[in-house]
């Protein structure tokens, strides 16, 4: 009988350990994502391509496996249409899943699924009918953005804040799915607590280390990041509110922000950006930091916007 009650202890104890290490950012699962989202089934995820469809349908079902609300009707997508250059009524979708935690404000976290695909609505700027696959470029942020949505479902916790996961479609081609959603928000924009945005985090270098864009949005956050660090991963911020990527369009409409992105590299924007070359241990480090800079940003109700200094 004690040896069977020391075996259930053991068992207990196992699976909640398990349990707990399902909610940290895990590197396997980060490369199963990205070879996933960043293989040639997908062909780049290109907007208006089958690619990109299937990679929003991905993310669609990641966030109902989740547990993740809807939030337009019964529907995880947001669909628009825009124009762009001589391409007229080119069709894309947002990604939205929702953790109601029944708080006043909410938080968003974000990154594009989108990436060049096969070229075709870029006028020749890129090698037409190459797949360009976009590992980081952004499978990497969708895979951040999936590892974090995982972890404030299963902690266990309830949240003094919601949770709003999005996934931008059409940003390679001008910041289209933040520009739509930002005039056309599912929830009010003025109870966003801040907006974390990630795009090309999966490519860390050890003497650069992580950028974070944003610092200059919010007047707490030099009181958030204070005292913040993470074993192995680097970081240095950056004042701007602005940006070539989908903050760009929150902080534009009055919402602080933050970015993370892991710098340039050859690879950028070509067919060589592919699943192999992630770094996802580093990738892993860099969500746990964003865990810490999430929660710290929680203990403040409020987060007082600071717009462009003249």
């Amino acid at each position: 009988m004690k040896k069977r009650l020391l075996l259930l202890i053991c068992a207990i104890g196992m699976y909640a350990g398990a349990h707990a290490q399902d909610t940290i950012p895990n590197a396997g699962r980060i490369q199963e994502i990205v070879n996933y989202l960043a293989s040639d089934k997908l062909k780049g995820r290109g907007t208006a391509e089958k690619g990109g469809m299937k990679a929003s349908r991905y993310v669609a079902r990641q966030f109902k496996k989740l547990g993740l609300q809807t939030v337009n009707g019964s529907s995880y997508y947001q669909d628009f249409t825009f124009d762009k250059n001589a391409h007229k009524n080119i069709p894309s979708r947002n990604v939205l899943g929702y953790l109601d935690n029944g708080a006043a404000r909410t938080i968003i976290i974000a990154a594009h699924y989108d990436h060049l695909g096969t070229a075709g609505l870029f006028d020749g700027k890129y090698p037409i009918g190459q797949i360009h696959n976009g590992a980081d470029d952004n499978a990497s942020g969708v895979a951040g953005l999936l590892e974090l949505a995982r972890h404030y479902v299963k902690n266990k916790n309830k949240e003094p804040f919601n949770f709003l996961f999005i996934a931008f479609g059409g940003e390679e081609l001008g910041l289209q799915g933040s520009k739509y959603y930002t005039a056309n928000p599912l929830m009010p924009l003025d109870k966003v607590h801040f907006m974390l945005n990630m795009d090309m985090i999966g490519r860390y270098n050890r003497e650069r280390g992580i950028g974070i864009g944003g610092f200059g949005s919010a007047e707490e956050w030099p009181a958030v990041f204070k005292d913040v660090q993470q074993p192995g991963i680097k970081y240095f911020t950056d004042a701007a509110g602005k940006g070539a990527s989908d903050h760009h369009n929150f902080y534009m409409h009055g919402v602080p922000v933050m970015f993370f992105h892991t710098g340039g590299h050859d690879d950028y924007h070509k067919p060589t950006d592919d699943a192999p070359k992630l770094q996802a241990v580093s990738e892993a480090g860099i969500l746990q930091l964003g865990i810490q800079l999430i929660d710290k940003a929680m203990t403040f109700p409020v987060l007082h916007y600071v717009g462009e200094k003249s």
